[in-house]
């Protein structure tokens, strides 16, 4: 049994399927969201490279997207490092996508029907003959990007 850190998801991934929206510059290394653990609305950092998080309110921080899983769920090491796909039970690495899923299938199934839901809504009031504000379009645009990314690990 052992922690393989390579398959530990993608940051940007991982952080949007928890249904963070992340700012800022697409080319910053660091991006700023709302923070889970006191829900201040623009003051934790993300590092796109590492995973590294820090409120600047709060102080809540650690080093990578499993020091958030731990924190963020109450887990320990090796229950978080299994939910993201990064124990191996017998200490060899079963072949698969170099990229690991950001999710459990369970968990993105939750968030695909979230995500679904809100599409659902969305076209129920266009056909209605209503419109979307600028703040509703955005958050579409979001619905179907975590639509697209899930579906890319799992298709």
């Amino acid at each position: 049994m052992s922690f393989d850190r390579t398959r530990l998801p993608e940051p940007a991934g991982y952080y949007e399927a928890q249904g963070l929206r992340l700012t800022g510059p697409r080319s910053a290394k660091w991006r700023t969201t709302t923070c889970a653990f006191h829900g201040g609305s623009d003051s934790m950092r993300v590092n796109l490279h590492t995973g590294g998080f820090c409120c600047m309110n709060c102080g809540a921080r650690g080093g990578d997207v499993l020091a958030y899983e731990m924190a963020l769920n109450g887990l320990e090491f090796v229950e978080a490092a299994r939910h993201l796909g990064a124990w191996v039970e017998d200490g060899r690495t079963p072949p698969t996508n170099p990229r690991s899923a950001p999710l459990s299938p369970r968990a993105a199934l939750e968030v695909l029907g979230f995500e679904a839901l809100l599409v659902a809504v969305a076209a129920d009031m266009l056909a209605k003959g209503g419109s979307l504000s600028v703040i509703d379009a955005e958050r579409l645009k979001t619905c179907a990007s975590r639509i697209n990314r899930i579906a890319g690990y799992y298709a």
